[in-house]
């Protein structure tokens, strides 16, 4: 098998889109060209096998004609350093990379199968190129890609003769009687496909053509007679040479294993997860396997007794329990693992059920476990945390978490687990399947790549953000998770059963706007109803039909009423089934609540993510929906609710960053910043402000945060593009100092490759050296909003160990029950009122000084819903 190596790196980069690795690497094209190799080698399994590749642009065709390919176009930027890429992965892979000078990589192709076929092997060429359907023959065939890098098409000589009209030797002859626009051979103009096949069949050749004029019609003979000349240059640049001085060895291209330590080296610098996946799986035992002969099982008395003393000698280890598949609020405990020392690692086996063996294991390891002083390192701390306290026991004492420490390293790596960790730092291939050792091999793997992370952290100016802030707050996210919020069920039942009569009735207006009943959720019927039978204007289709989503019907509601109502319904079946009747689901029957999982390696910004269920996107805008926080309610009688609120906290870190004079003026005064802006940009005193001019500030406020453009502005607040412009400049010219932290911040994230929050949390943006436009300005709006929205995401967190910190040093019942963006929400007994309210407000208020102070707006009720606000006086 030999391989075009050029042809197959372009077709898999354009097949693709562009891929990179967090330091800002392209490798789309090496990723589908490794794809495509892997799949094609699995299923043809050669015996021998290399890669062809054009060393240099000017060969000696260029001699011949000056022009050969000069309509190409360049290379992409983006693609240009894969190629080197591309040979090192085929080096690691032990596969020759063929390539000459003055030659391209079809040339050495020819002279590979030339010398194949004398050795009287089978051959099979893989490319995207037809120019080399030339070589196909009784021994030869060729793959060709057709689409993308997924399909391929076998080509014979009968196949060639039956798609072509010609025999593969007579390509070159083809192609100097019609030309090759892509390589610009020029050919004989005004002779097509069609006329060069008849010619060809007729004559056999091009130098057959030539000689038989006076049997050609005379206007195709004509043209032969006046380009003739250009057609044997033609036909000569499409004829692969015989004359490649390269000597092929066929012991060379002998198919061998992969240098897997290599092959995994580049595979981790590449951050490709799935291939070094599927590359675990298939090494050799010996090279993926370590030995676990020294993994001491620990299940009696004595020999617990006798490794809690070696691990208090120690004074730091990693542990980790086993918990396989399950959620760490569910997981029983069955062993735990542990790993200190140069090579030492053990299993603690824990017997089922509720014995006194069991009972006297959990009491002797509580004190060790407890000990702040001793320093445990761990893989997810908060989820130790919660396995712990769920067994009677408390885990002080964390110093190190590999996966928080991954996340803040790279946070677009959401949510690393420890084999790719362990892979990226170390380039060791780990795995955790075998059930006795598996809680031992974890955390013999984070003991390792522990000392790695820190140093990375340190480098990186990370170290504070994760010691001081994200370590610690894993604590307090594991007791939110455990204490759960309490759902009233009977509430969540009445809403349903009211949701339902609204979206009967909603149907049934539905259907006497159509005229008719059919499937409401049924896009192609939808269609039908609102474009064949209504006659309404055609928004936009799809692959099958017209398209019927949010946007269309949002666009059709001037046109029609059946429109809003498609929405309403759309709106209230999504709460129905999401939230009223969802979460009814997700409620623990132990204790009566819902334990959302607080995620702080999730999202790119830093700020924290909730999961089964989400309980940061209960909503919040539309009325009906809003209703649904009315089901949560106090775990305790008599006790209250209470949500705290950091008010417009995205703008205010904007004021801070940008040092934007009137900006930090108008929030200093303590205007209403919408109001403020509205006047600002639309040109009115402040009370000349309507309520639709505050929406559109707003609007604005927000956009700016997002980097918003001016259609994306036009569309949120129903103007225009050209209003969108205007009001978008009206506030730059307003707001200097906002426009030129923006363009600063862009220029420093294109030099640095990386974006900073106030708290030197780092994102990422390789998108910002893309020459693809739109990727670019994704790039550059990711590179204003992450700042700010991440900067936003660390004061709160902040304040939620300060709050947490100072409820229980003061001994409150209050607890911090859920985190929803920029609110925090509380339950507590009613006489701890008084206490709460200003320790809530100084610990949020009061965290980080910036050049605006930090407002928080406080409310408290007997639900989430049913609130009213305290004012500062009040507390």
């Amino acid at each position: 098998m030999i391989l075009d190596g050029n042809s197959l790196v372009h077709r898999a980069f354009h097949a693709l889109p562009l891929l990179t690795t967090s330091g800002g690497q392209f490798t789309n094209a090496v990723y589908g060209f490794i794809t495509m190799l892997q799949k094609i080698v699995r299923q043809e399994k050669p015996d021998y096998l290399a890669v062809a590749f054009d060393r240099s642009r000017m060969t000696f065709r260029h001699r011949d004609f000056e022009d050969y390919k000069a309509n190409r176009k360049a290379t992409p930027d983006e693609l240009r350093p894969q190629f080197p890429l591309v040979k090192r992965v085929l080096q690691a892979l032990r596969i020759p990379v063929l390539e000459l000078d003055g030659f391209e990589g079809d040339d050495l192709i020819k002279a590979v199968v030339d010398a194949a076929e004398e050795r009287g092997f089978r051959v099979l060429i893989v490319t995207g190129d037809r120019d080399l359907l030339q070589l196909v023959s009784p021994q030869t065939s060729a793959l060709i890609t057709r689409k993308g890098i997924s399909e391929l098409e076998c080509f014979t000589p009968e196949t060639v003769r039956k798609k072509y009209g010609i025999d593969p030797a007579q390509v070159p002859d083809l192609k100097g009687l019609k030309g090759d626009q892509s390589d610009n051979i020029p050919g004989v103009p005004g002779i097509g496909e069609k006329t060069a096949v008849r010619l060809l069949n007729q004559f056999g050749s091009l130098e057959g053509c030539l000689a038989n004029l006076e049997k050609i019609p005379p206007r195709v003979a004509n043209l032969l007679r006046q380009y003739s000349e250009q057609a044997v240059i033609s036909k000569k640049l499409a004829t692969l040479s015989k004359d490649v001085p390269i000597k092929v060895d066929f012991g060379d291209l002998k198919v061998e294993e992969p240098d897997y330590d290599a092959l995994i080296g580049i595979y981790q610098e590449l951050e490709f997860k799935s291939l070094l996946k599927s590359l675990r799986e298939e090494m050799p035992e010996a090279a993926a396997e370590p030995d676990d002969e020294d993994c001491r099982i620990v299940s009696t008395m004595p020999d617990l007794i006798a490794l809690l003393d070696e691990l208090k000698k120690a004074g730091e280890f990693a542990l980790c329990f086993d918990r396989g598949s399950s959620s760490p609020l569910k997981a029983p405990l069955t062993r735990l693992g542990l790993a200190w020392g140069e090579e030492s690692c053990a299993v603690v086996e824990f017997p089922s059920g509720r014995g006194q063996l069991r009972e006297k294991m959990l009491a002797a390891i509580s004190g060790l476990l407890a000990d702040p002083e001793c320093a445990k390192l761990c893989h997810d701390a908060k989820a130790e945390m919660i396995i712990c306290s769920r067994n009677g026991l408390e885990l002080k004492g964390v110093s190190g978490d590999t996966m928080l420490a991954a996340y803040l390293l790279n946070p677009s790596l959401s949510s690393p687990a420890l084999e790719e960790i362990v892979l990226k730092y170390l380039g060791q291939v780990v795995s955790f399947d075998r059930e006795v050792t598996r809680a031992a091999r974890c955390a013999r793997a984070i003991w390792k790549v522990w000392p790695v992370l820190r140093t990375s952290l340190e480098r990186d100016e990370l170290w504070e953000l994760f010691s001081s802030l994200e370590l610690p707050l894993s604590g307090v996210l594991a007791r939110m998770e455990l204490t759960g919020v309490r759902l009233d069920v009977a509430q969540l039942e009445e809403m349903s059963r009211e949701f339902g009569k609204h979206l009967a009735n909603l149907v049934g207006e539905i259907y006497a706007l159509a005229g008719e009943g059919f499937n409401i959720n049924s896009p192609k019927q939808l269609g039908y109803i609102l474009f064949e039978k209504l006659k309404l204007p055609v928004i936009k289709r799809t692959k099958t039909g017209y398209s019927t989503d949010a946007e269309v019907l949002d666009k059709l509601a001037p046109y029609h009423e059946i429109a809003g109502k498609l929405l309403e319904y759309r709106q209230f079946a999504k709460l129905k089934s999401t939230y009223v009747d969802g979460l009814q689901g997700l409620v623990d029957r132990e204790t009566g609540k819902v334990h959302t999982t607080f995620n702080q390696t999730i999202t790119a910004t830093g700020r924290l993510s909730s999961t089964e269920p989400n309980l940061q996107n209960i909503p919040i805008k539309m009325g009906p929906g809003r209703k649904i926080r009315r089901a949560f309610v106090p775990s305790e009688p008599g006790w209250l609710i209470l949500a705290a609120d950091y008010s417009q906290i995205e703008l205010r870190v904007l004021a801070h960053m940008s040092r934007d004079e009137r900006l930090i003026a108008d929030f200093l005064n303590g205007e209403d910043i919408h109001t403020r802006t509205a006047a600002t940009v639309f040109g009115v005193a402040p009370e000349e402000v309507t309520p639709d001019l505050r929406r559109r500030a707003k609007g604005i406020n927000y956009g700016i945060v997002y980097g918003i453009t001016e259609y994306g502005l036009a569309r949120d607040i129903g103007v225009s593009r050209e209003e969108a412009a205007l009001y978008i400049a009206n506030y730059f010219r307003q707001y200097p100092g906002v426009k030129r932290f923006i363009e600063e911040t862009i220029a420093a994230a294109r030099e640095r490759g990386y974006v900073q929050t106030l708290l030197k949390r780092r994102r990422y943006l390789p998108d910002l050296l893309s020459s693809n436009r739109n990727v670019r300005s994704f790039g550059e709006r990711t590179a204003i909003n992450t700042p700010i929205q991440g900067s936003a995401a660390d004061i709160i967190k902040l304040a939620m160990l300060r709050v947490d910190r100072e409820m229980r040093e003061r001994g409150l019942r209050a607890r911090m029950i859920l985190q929803v963006h920029d609110e925090l929400v509380f339950e507590l007994p009613k006489e701890e009122l008084g206490v709460l309210v200003p320790l809530v407000r100084s610990g949020m208020e009061k965290i980080m000084e910036l050049a605006v102070p930090l407002r928080v707006d406080i409310e408290v009720g007997p639900n989430w819903y049913d609130l009213t606000k305290v004012d500062e006086a009040d507390a």
